[in-house]
């Protein structure tokens, strides 16, 4: 991971800088692993957030018109704060705070997330409520089943207590779900499962300086670009309990009058993933995206 993007300036430097913040050797995991390291929530955060940086990095040197003109960006989850940071309004070490804070809500409870594909008539509300309410019977309290991501028209991720989920795909038929895919991640972020994540992170954005960004950066909240950096603080402790409103996101930022043609869109990071979901929202604006891997 971020083995292409070494050669590039400032990377080596960057991944040298998160180390020394993290306690670890950050490239090091990324290159070499263990996987199984690799994919725990305290590092893989800080792993992504490098990674996307350093794809900037790369930008930059290939094409630096595009980095100087951007106008706008947002980022998945743990990518807002790249994108924040991007913006000059976060530093690194939030994120570690983030990472490690999630690990240890993660393993308060047993939880997932899935993604789900589903029929146009299906019934995801109702099918998480009725999942908690089978949680209540089976002696569990207050369990939790909530869409945590909206990804585009007929697919969601839906989070929660294993038991839930489970739940769920035994009775998806009924549901009106037609494919299931269960993600390779240790807990039910953006549900309340995180609230104890949430306190932490809260407490630490407090202490933190943020900065006005500088240009606009939409939160995954509510889709609307920040104003100042208050509400940053607010929003980014509330996200890892509100749902990841990336479909919305994708709305506001591509929404024009037909005769304006879209602008170019980079996505810099780990995958491809974001391409695929921008795809499905909106055909057109995907025709001038690109992808900057790692």
């Amino acid at each position: 991971m971020g083995h292409n993007l070494l050669k590039f300036p400032n990377v080596q430097e960057m991944f040298k800088l998160a180390s020394e913040i993290l306690g670890y050797d950050l490239l090091k995991l990324c290159l070499e692993g263990p996987k199984s390291e690799l994919d725990k929530t305290r590092h893989s955060q800080a792993a992504v957030l490098v990674t996307s940086l350093a794809a900037v990095e790369k930008l930059k040197d290939e094409r630096p018109l595009a980095v100087e003109n951007c106008v706008a960006t947002a980022g998945f989850s743990v990518g807002e704060f790249t994108a924040l940071t991007f913006a000059g309004a976060l530093s690194f070490e939030e994120v570690k705070i983030r990472g490690e804070a999630m690990q240890a809500a993660s393993e308060l409870t047993p939880s997932g997330m899935m993604t789900v594909f589903y029929r146009p008539d299906a019934k995801i509300n109702f099918a998480c409520h009725a999942a908690e309410e089978w949680c209540i019977r089976k002696g569990l309290q207050d369990p939790v089943c909530k869409v945590a991501n909206f990804l585009f028209p007929h697919c969601k991720v839906i989070a929660g207590n294993e038991e839930a989920l489970k739940f769920i795909e035994m009775n998806a038929e009924d549901f009106g779900i037609r494919r299931i895919k269960h993600l390779a991640v240790s807990g039910a972020f953006h549900t309340n499962l995180m609230k104890p994540a949430q306190l932490v992170l809260k407490e630490a954005l407090k202490q933190c300086k943020i900065n006005p960004p500088l240009i606009s950066v939409h939160s995954n909240v509510d889709g609307k670009h920040y104003r100042n950096a208050d509400i940053i603080c607010k929003n980014l402790s509330k996200q890892l309990c509100s749902p990841v409103k990336w479909e919305q996101i994708m709305h506001i930022i591509y929404e024009r009058p037909s005769t304006t043609s879209f602008p170019r869109t980079f996505e810099c990071g780990p995958g491809q993933s974001l391409r695929t979901i921008l795809k499905m929202v909106n055909a057109k604006a995907w025709d001038t995206s690109f992808l900057v891997g790692v």
